[in-house]
This record gives C-alpha cells, structure tokens and sequence, in this order.
C-alpha cells in the first residue's frame, strides 16, 4: 500500500507540473534587432595607373609587389629618362622584371 501511494503522489506531482506548464503565460521573446548588415564588398572598378602620371605612393598601393623602393625607383627613371612610351618600359626599371610586369600588366597603361 505504500507503494501505491507514493506513486500516486509522484502522478500528481507530475501532472500538476505538465499542467502549470501548458496553462503558464507563454512569455514574448525579447525582440531582438537584426544585425545591422554589412555593405558586400562590390568589385571595384579596375582603375589602371598611368605609369607617367603616378606618385610614389600610387604605385605602391595600387600595384602588386612595388614596394616604396621599386616605386621610387620607377618615379626617378621617369624623371631622368622621361615619360614612359609602353608599359613594356618598365622592364628598364632596376627592380622591375618581367614576372612582375606580367602580374601588374593588367592595372597599367601609358598616357
């Protein structure tokens, strides 16, 4: 007899707890803003130095590999030998070889 009543006890218990869960006030949830969105990073445009027009600084961070002493480099040919004929030029740059020129061809020209 023991035995029936104290499962008769945890029956209640348990259904008193199912039914004060079901009959609970089911609380809002905290609304939380969205996420401000990022802005997608569009594809720039390509825009190509002109290698007779560029500073230092331009060459530097527009073409890949030119560090400040390639940079200055190709502002001092400049200088002392002129305006640039062909991109092809840049061969003649201490620095400047031809795997370089071929990874930066795309973002040069000559005006």
């Amino acid at each position: 007899m023991r035995t029936g009543f104290f499962h008769s006890l945890v029956f209640a218990l348990l259904t008193s707890l199912s039914a004060a869960a079901i009959a609970a006030p089911a609380t809002k949830p905290e609304t939380v803003p969205a996420p401000a969105t990022m802005p997608v990073a569009s594809p720039e445009i390509a825009t190509k130095v002109d290698l007779n027009k560029a500073d230092v600084a331009t060459l530097q961070r527009d073409l890949s590999g030119i560090g400040e002493t390639k940079a200055k480099a190709i502002v001092a040919y400049r200088d002392s030998n002129g305006s640039f004929a062909s991109v092809d030029e840049l061969l003649e740059v201490k620095g400047i070889g031809k795997t370089l020129l071929d990874k930066n061809r795309d973002r040069l020209e000559v005006n």
